[in-house]
């Protein structure tokens, strides 16, 4: 690395929250936010990063959250943990079976998919479990409910479609508004994120294509058919976003089954890149900010 981009990489973890996001908002969707008046998407997401609600903090926390879904929708939704340990060691990678997927839980984009641990073996996997755990993922964004987060490495069960493959990532977008009883709904489809060709689409709540992009993925080639237990993906959606103005729910459905992922409050950090830019004013309207500052 040059001595100039260590630089720029230093100045950018010295700034104070507010102008280190504000700039990356410019930077990535082209304007500054306005923090004290926030209207669009990503600036009430931005608004939140710098004041959480107090309950983010478990609620995104990969291992505590699951007690949460317990109570709301059922032991039955969630991956099989194989282990959670207080430290990996070689006794724990050698009780793990040959398929696992190793996470952290403690920030995004913590996932390692092991088709053969043989294949990489328990160092390489040490390796990566050290870089997560001592990585501050609060300084990655400045989310600042991920500072109370205690990091910690777990192996949940692979999850495998009857092809033999990783099920889409189904990303319910929910928000409840004051003046609808049920919420309105927009679900983003990761496909193949562990593959060649991740791509990614945008659907409304009865499962019409959108044209609209959010972050990086490029479109597939044609929409995804409508899974066959799309009611129940919504009503398990619905059931755990309950309670807030909006959360991003992500589940998994292979076959006939469904899996919790987890619960997102600040997707992008406020600072996903939406097009058309319209849809940032537009999702914006569906959730709004009291006076004192707090959501409703």
């Amino acid at each position: 690395m040059s001595l100039s981009k260590s630089l720029i990489g230093f100045a950018k973890q010295c700034l104070p929250d507010r102008v280190y996001l504000s700039l990356a908002h410019r930077h990535k969707v082209g304007r500054f936010p306005n923090v004290k008046s926030p209207t669009t998407f990503n600036e009430k997401i931005l608004y939140r990063c710098l004041h959480p609600d107090p309950r983010y903090a478990d609620l995104t926390d990969k291992l505590t959250v699951r007690e949460y879904v317990r109570q709301k929708i059922g032991e039955e939704y969630l991956v099989p943990l194989l282990a959670d340990p207080v430290a990996f060691t070689r006794e724990v990678y050698d009780a793990l079976p040959s398929t696992f997927v190793m996470k952290a839980n403690h920030g995004s984009g913590f996932v390692k998919v092991v088709n053969d641990k043989i294949d990489i073996g328990f160092k390489e996997l040490d390796r990566l479990a050290k870089q997560w755990l001592t990585t501050d993922f609060y300084r990655v964004a400045r989310e600042r409910h991920y500072r109370a987060i205690q990091p910690r490495i777990f192996f949940e069960q692979l999850l495998l479609d009857r092809s033999g493959n990783i099920p889409p990532d189904i990303k319910i977008h929910c928000f409840f508004t004051e003046a609808r009883s049920t919420p309105v709904i927009y679900i983003a489809v990761i496909s193949d994120r562990f593959g060649e060709r991740p791509c990614g689409d945008m659907y409304d709540g009865d499962w019409n294509r959108l044209d609209i992009s959010i972050g990086h993925y490029p479109r597939s080639a044609r929409p995804a058919e409508r899974p066959a237990n799309f009611e129940t993906l919504l009503s398990l959606a619905t059931a755990l976003a309950d309670g807030f103005e909006y959360v991003r729910v992500d589940l998994y459905a292979p076959d006939d089954k469904v899996y919790f992922g987890e619960l997102t409050f600040t997707p992008g950090a406020g600072v996903f890149p939406m097009m058309p830019d319209a849809i940032d004013y537009e999702w914006g309207k569906l959730m709004q900010v009291k006076a004192d500052g707090r959501h409703f």
